[in-house]
């Protein structure tokens, strides 16, 4: 498709940005916020770049009223957001912290205010430290404690938010925080990272039955899909890698998601590194609460093959050692060293549309880190961010996302990751996402040119 054609999307698509709690609010020690993971694995020398912490980050709980007011000037139809859990339930559990409550009902209402749709995620990593402390993810009882959370959030916001997701990107919280310790809480165990796979997925179900049965319009799960690709396709090796691969990182959720339980080949794979004794009867039948979207967020492909002396993806893939190469990315990369193929969202959005038919779906996160930095001052006095190479990137999965669209997959709108730049995980304040520009020194925001180039995508939506 050429990049000078003249493409429309759906009327009624979505059209928006996402951030998460612990990446922009910083007042970590505001209005009775408890200690979360993220506080506590950034406090531990060597795990986040340089010592960052999320202490500050963009000061989005102080100034969310001039956040808000630039995305309605960026015509945004719609903003996701996380709560932070460590602002409601201080200590994961118990009485509800009213001051953490008071802020996202004043967030909520200025995006109302401005004609911005408020769409909430209830868990984006941020785990409280005293549940963490009575082992986390890897107890069963913090999937229950999840659901009591969602509705004393919902009680709260419920009269106004119509969509509500329970969990970002489980696969994250699950393989990087308990699989190889690179996320918090920076475990290493390939059990641990598997209890906390189901106890996610578990924790989802009780939260969507509870918040549907406190009423919740509409309500979904984002997860982050891998477009996995075998290096040969036409090598029963490379493509029994790209199966084992897509199993753990695909199949273990969408499966049991959408009603059909864990797949008999991952279970077989899981059963050769741990006793699954925390899978328990009428558990598959408590992850399959009916949902009604499906939140995608994309940023590379995945190409792997089989090697019998591969190093594997450790702790990220437990049991792919000796068994699975992932391949390093070729040709343009973003800052963050992934690899830019907005051909494999196409395939990601028609692969889901075809296994889980009827399943709705919104790009939920899509964006790319570059080494932006203001420029010469323009005309308005203001230093100028000219990030042409995330315009390409978002222009080619936009068009990506609309062939998807031709095809018949039911997406129903796109949220740019991110709208600020922001904390990125371990990797600290040095990498950039966002559309527009933070001076994490005197906090001053600046669209980037990618803001501006977004701004007119949404006003006339489309290419």
């Amino acid at each position: 498709m050429s990049a000078t054609s003249e493409l429309r999307f759906p009327e009624g698509f979505v059209w928006g940005a996402a951030t998460a709690a612990y990446q922009i609010e910083g007042a970590v020690h505001d209005d009775g916020r408890g200690p979360s993971i993220w506080d506590t694995f950034s406090r531990t020398p060597g795990k986040v770049f340089q010592g960052h912490t999320g202490d500050v980050a963009c000061d989005h709980y102080h100034r969310y009223a001039d956040d808000v007011a630039l995305m309605a000037e960026l015509g945004l139809g719609a903003y996701r957001f996380s709560v932070a859990w460590p602002r409601i339930q201080p200590d994961g559990t118990g009485p509800v912290n009213p001051r953490g409550l008071d802020f996202y009902d004043r967030l909520t209402d200025a995006l109302l205010d401005r004609g911005v749709d408020p769409i909430v995620t209830l868990y984006h990593w941020d785990l409280p430290q005293a549940l963490q402390d009575r082992g986390g993810w890897t107890n069963r009882d913090t999937a229950e404690h999840l659901a009591d959370y969602a509705v004393a959030v919902h009680n709260r916001l419920g009269d106004r938010i119509r969509t509500w997701t329970t969990l970002n990107e489980p696969w994250c919280s699950a393989y990087l925080g308990y699989g190889n310790g690179v996320h918090a809480p920076g475990e290493r165990d390939a059990g641990a990272a598997f209890a906390a796979v189901h106890h996610l997925l578990l924790g989802h179900g009780l939260a969507a039955r509870a918040l549907r049965a406190a009423g919740a319009p509409t309500l979904g799960i984002t997860l982050n899909p891998a477009d996995v690709q075998p290096a040969d396709p036409a090598s029963a090796a490379d493509v029994a890698a790209a199966r084992l691969v897509d199993g753990l990182h695909n199949r273990i959720f969408l499966d049991p998601l959408t009603g059909a339980g864990y797949p008999d080949d991952v279970l077989a794979h899981l059963g050769r590194l741990v006793e699954p004794t925390f899978i328990r009867d009428g558990d598959e039948k408590l992850i399959a609460a009916p949902i009604d979207l499906l939140g995608v967020n994309y940023y590379a492909p995945t190409y792997v093959a089989g090697r019998p002396d591969a190093a594997g993806g450790g702790g990220a893939y437990p049991g792919t050692e000796g068994v699975v190469e992932f391949l390093p990315p070729t040709g343009p990369l973003t800052d963050m060293g992934w690899m830019i193929e907005a051909t494999g969202l196409t395939r990601l959005l028609e692969r889901i549309a075809r296994d889980y038919p009827g399943l709705p779906m919104l790009i939920t996160e899509n964006g790319g880190a570059f080494p932006d930095k203001p420029g010469a001052d323009g005309p308005d006095g203001l230093g100028q961010v000219m990030d042409t190479d995330r315009i390409a990137y978002l222009d080619g999965h936009l068009r990506a996302a609309h062939q998807a669209i031709a095809r018949g997959v039911d997406l129903r709108g796109y949220l740019v990751w991110s709208l600020l730049d922001n904390f990125e995980w371990a990797e600290g304040y040095r990498k950039r996402f966002g559309i527009v520009h933070v001076d994490y020194l005197t906090q001053r925001r600046t669209p980037k040119s990618s803001a501006r180039w977004y701004q007119e995508v949404i006003s006339r939506n489309g290419l």
